[in-house]
């Protein structure tokens, strides 16, 4: 017999609970008119995602009021186990002083050269989430 793993769904709390052990995901836009993702640095401030920016798509997403994804994993492929989370939402400018004070201190320093002070919040209107369990052993016992 096989060992077989388990798929369990997360709920909203799970799901932004571990998206705060994780410092990258991936953000899905569009851009001239087609899908883009791009990988990029987060955190999750006041329950929702925000992401570091110097301009471009992401940007304009931003500004529009764009509706976007990001999606973040912790996935072992030899253990094949871990957990992935998808948030989708409208994309927002961060405006607020204070908040723009708060975030600031938060960020750790970019991984390519160039200035990214905007910050995009991105709501988390729609979060979903499923971990991959390790395997369960359905061999009888000797």
């Amino acid at each position: 017999m096989a060992d077989r793993h388990r798929l369990e769904s997360l709920d909203r709390g799970e799901c932004l609970e571990l998206l705060r052990t994780v410092r990258v995901g991936r953000l899905v836009f569009t851009e001239d008119l087609l899908p883009a993702v791009q990988p990029v640095n987060f955190r999750i401030h006041r329950g929702q995602v925000v992401i570091r920016v110097a301009g471009g798509a992401k940007l304009t997403a931003a500004t529009t009021g764009a509706v976007v994804a990001f999606q973040a994993d912790e996935l072992d492929p030899d253990l094949r186990a871990g957990w992935s989370v998808t948030v989708v939402g409208h994309a927002s400018l961060v405006t607020d002083i204070g908040e723009l004070v708060e975030l600031a201190g938060t960020f750790l320093q970019p991984w390519v050269d160039g200035r990214r002070d905007r910050f995009v919040r991105i709501g988390t209107e729609k979060v979903t989430g499923r971990r991959l369990l390790a395997p369960v052993s359905t061999r009888p016992a000797e």
